[in-house]
This record gives structure tokens, C-alpha cells and sequence, in this order.
């Protein structure tokens, strides 16, 4: 077991365990966002129609936020752009549980959303730049593990403080929101690479030049269609297993084996596609994932409904890690802000045509097409990381050896001097 834990957790930097207990605790108090439309509806009275506009409206303030919190990482730093943002957040999740009107509400839902997501480029970022290449797979699996932790004692929790007061809800989650921006306060140093004076290989122009790396773009998009399947088990398999006589609580235990599996199971994650190409172990993540979403068209019972959970989830489980890890490798280290808000936009996107697709789907094509259309989706992903996964490659390698090449460098203001959180062998 000592050994399985060095090989999962040890010999990464000091500064990625303070990230990820600040995740950690970040995720055990995120009450508001779970509990959002049951305390619109149930405590202030408002109409499903209206409580499904205010978290349409965090979702629009999300995307907003996660695109600016790109550009800022690159140009203010990760660190300022991130205490911005978990302060920010802090403040207006309190703010929100003394809201009154709807408006308020409204309002302040919309700027809880840019500053809560806003932090998400910026934390991405300065993980990629403190973590060599060789450990980013067993990094960002460990951080999945502590946001599906997290997120699982969260449900647990906020459940029984909603039984107390739900405004205990708001005030646990803007103190944690704020401990996390503690952390990030006292803990953290700035980790934004040198900027180039000489005109290098790698790509200037902002936001413009993330836009126009077609091999970037065609990976989102590629994603995209894993995460338009992916996020039906919010939408449209809860309403699937209504449809079949089951009870919400019913639903509830069967999508707890998702978090379960990944809580018990992330860690080995990594060993597992050692030593396999990213796009190959991306490929086959698509199709298990399309499988076990495909596998609903024959479910009528709850056992076997749980069992394509645990098809899906396995597909999840290897496909967050490379994605992250392949994300990283094609971001230029002086973009890598604005490359981790375009996948986070890409994110919000899928959040938001998920349940439209999904929806129009079921009800005009029936369950059958619904889940048949997910395995064809995720099929279509998968041939489309073998495709383009050597391109990928490519330029994973230009990137390296551009970036490794010796050239004039200023040290941004904000930027630490300390040798362990920028590695030299961190690639983009």
C-alpha cells in the first residue's frame, strides 16, 4: 500500500497540494449550486420557469467569467486572477443568501456565476505550470478524485444543513469559498512563465491566436460531443427512470455509483494507461463511455440501470485525466489562461445543449433514439481522436522543444523566483 501511494501521489510539488486541498475544501462546502433550484422553488416560492432562468443566468455568468479568468491568468498572472475570484465569489455567495427580491437574486446570481467559474482557467494554468509533463496524468487524476470527494460529501452535508436553515447553506459555502482563497493568499506564489522578448515560436496574439489553432478547436470540438453524452445523466436519465416507475430516490442511489466508483477507484487510474498514447486512451474512454450511455435503450430495472453507470463512469474515469493532460500539452505557455477558458467555455456550452438535445431528442424520437444517438456520438469522438490524435502529437512536440530552446526572458512582476514552481522540463 506505501508503495501504491508513492507511485499515485508522491513527487509532486509542494505548491500542487496546496491546490488541491484548496479544491478539496472548496468542493465539501459547494452547497449553493446543488441545492439552488430546490431553495428557489421550496424556500422563496418562485415558479420552476423562474428558477430555472436564475440558473441559466449562473450558467451565462459562467461562461463570461471563464473566459475572461483565461485572459486574465495570462496577463495579470494566476494568483491575482485567482484571489479576484474566490474573494469575489465569497462575498457574493453571502450576498445572494440575504437577496430578497427576485431581481436581486437575479443579479447577483449572474455575477456569482462569472467570479465562481472565473477561477477555473487560472487554477488549470498554474497547475500546469508547477507540474512537470511526466506527472500531469497522475496529477489531474488526483484532483479529480478530490472534486468527486468533495462533491460527494457535499450532497451529504448540504442536505441535512437544508433541514436546519438553508441560508446556513450560502454561509458554509462563502466560508470555505473563502478559506480556499486563504490558502491561495498565504500558500501560494505566482507561477506565470517568463515572458519572451525575442520573437520565438511561440503564439502571440491573445485570445485571436487560441481561436485560430485548428488542431486546438478540432480537439474542443471532438470533446464536445463526449460532453453532450456525459451530462445526460443529469438531464434525461433521471426522466428515462421516472418514465419507468422509479423513484427520484431510486435515481439517486444509482447515480451515487458514479461518484463512489470514482472516489474508490480514480487513483489506480493512472497506472492503468501508462505508457499508452493520450488519443488512443481518449479513443477507447469515448466508446466505453458511449457504450454504457447506450446500454439505457435496454434498461427497465435498477440493477441494470446501474450497471451502465458503471460502464459509463469507467470511460470517465480514464478519459478526464488524458484530456486534461492533452489539453495542457497543447497550450503555449503564454496562452495557457485563455486555452484553459476556451475548454471550460467548451464545457458551459455542452451544459447548456445538453438538456435541449437531449430533450427534443426524447420527445420527438423516443428513449431508443435518445440512447442509441449517445453511443454514436461517443463513437464518432473516438474515430475522431484516432484521427487526429498524431496531429495532436505533433504539435505536443513542437511545442516542447520551442519552449525548451534557450531565449531572452523578463520575469513577469508577479512571478516567484522560486525554482520549484516553475520546472524547467514543464512543457506546454
Amino acid at each position: 500500500m506505501r508503495g501504491w501511494l508513492r507511485e499515485a501521489a508522491g513527487g509532486l510539488p509542494r505548491q500542487f497540494w496546496f491546490l488541491w486541498t484548496g479544491t478539496l475544501i472548496n468542493r465539501v462546502g459547494s452547497f449553493v449550486v446543488l441545492f439552488l433550484s430546490i431553495y428557489l422553488t421550496s424556500d422563496r416560492h418562485f415558479t420552476q420557469s423562474q428558477a430555472g432562468f436564475v440558473i441559466g443566468l449562473y450558467g451565462v455568468g459562467g461562461a463570461i467569467g471563464t473566459m475572461t479568468g483565461g485572459v486574465l491568468a495570462d496577463r495579470w498572472g494566476r494568483r491575482p486572477t485567482m484571489l479576484i475570484a474566490q474573494f469575489g465569489a465569497a462575498a457574493l455567495m453571502l450576498t445572494l443568501g440575504f437577496a430578497q427580491t427576485y431581481t436581486q437574486i437575479l443579479i447577483v446570481t449572474g455575477f456569482l456565476g462569472a467570479f465562481a467559474e472565473g477561477v477555473r482557467p487560472a487554477f488549470s494554468a498554474m497547475m500546469v505550470d508547477i507540474v512537470p509533463e511526466q506527472d500531469r496524468v497522475r496529477a489531474f487524476s488526483l484532483n479529480y478524485w478530490a472534486i468527486n470527494l468533495g462533491f460527494a460529501l457535499a450532497a451529504i452535508a448540504a442536505g441535512f444543513a437544508a433541514q436546519f436553515d438553508y441560508l446556513l447553506l450560502f454561509v458554509v459555502d462563502a466560508a470555505t469559498t473563502l478559506v480556499t482563497a486563504t490558502i491561495t493568499l498565504i500558500f501560494l506564489a505566482e507561477t506565470r512563465p517568463a515572458r519572451r522578448v525575442a520573437a520565438g515560436p511561440a503564439p502571440t496574439g491573445g485570445m485571436r491566436a487560441a481561436l485560430q489553432d485548428r488542431v486546438f478547436l478540432v480537439f474542443l470540438v471532438i470533446n464536445l460531443l463526449s460532453v453532450l453524452v456525459i451530462l445526460q445523466h443529469a438531464s434525461t436519465l433521471p426522466i428515462a427512470m421516472l418514465a419507468d416507475g422509479f423513484s427520484a430516490a431510486t435515481y439517486g442511489w444509482v447515480i451515487a455509483v458514479n461518484g463512489i466508483l470514482i472516489v474508490s477507484g480514480q487513483l489506480f487510474v493512472p497506472r492503468l494507461i501508462q505508457g499508452h498514447r493520450p488519443y488512443r486512451v481518449l479513443a477507447v474512454a469515448s466508446v466505453i463511455v458511449g457504450a454504457g450511455f447506450g446500454l439505457v435503450a435496454f434498461a427497465h430495472s435498477a440493477w441494470v440501470y446501474a450497471v451502465t453507470v458503471v460502464i459509463w463512469t469507467l470511460g470517465e474515469m480514464l478519459q478526464s485525466p488524458s484530456n486534461a493532460a492533452t489539453l495542457a500539452a497543447l497550450s503555449p505557455a503564454n496562452l495557457r489562461g485563455r486555452y484553459q477558458g476556451l475548454n471550460s467555455l467548451s464545457w458551459s456550452i455542452g451544459t447548456a445543449l445538453a438538456p435541449v438535445l437531449g430533450g427534443l431528442t426524447l420527445q420527438g424520437l423516443g428513449s431508443v433514439a435518445l440512447w442509441v444517438g449517445c453511443f454514436g456520438l461517443c463513437l464518432v469522438a473516438g474515430i475522431g481522436h484516432l484521427i487526429s490524435g498524431p496531429a495532436r502529437e505533433r504539435r505536443a512536440i513542437f511545442r516542447r522543444t520551442a519552449e525548451a530552446a534557450p531565449e531572452r526572458t523578463t520575469t513577469p512582476p508577479a512571478a516567484s523566483t522560486s525554482s520549484d514552481l516553475t520546472p524547467s522540463n514543464s512543457p506546454a
